[in-house]
């Protein structure tokens, strides 16, 4: 999956941008108060795509 694919995702079910690392961008759900990093690679593979979904408490990305 594209990095700025899964980022619209992100934003699209509420969660917000909080900082840039080194590497990973943070993120936050307000709904669920969690927090995921999100890594700053052109393509994120789905099961970290999964992944950082679930940290975030939101629903699964359709694989397409």
């Amino acid at each position: 999956m594209k990095r700025p694919d899964l980022l619209a995702y992100l934003r699209k079910h509420g969660c917000v941008f909080i900082k840039e690392g080194a590497k990973h961008s943070l993120f936050f759900n307000p709904a669920a108060g969690r927090f995921s990093t999100v890594p700053r690679h052109n393509d994120i593979d789905s099961f970290l795509a999964l992944k950082i979904c679930k940290d975030l408490g939101i629903p699964k990305i359709d694989k397409r």
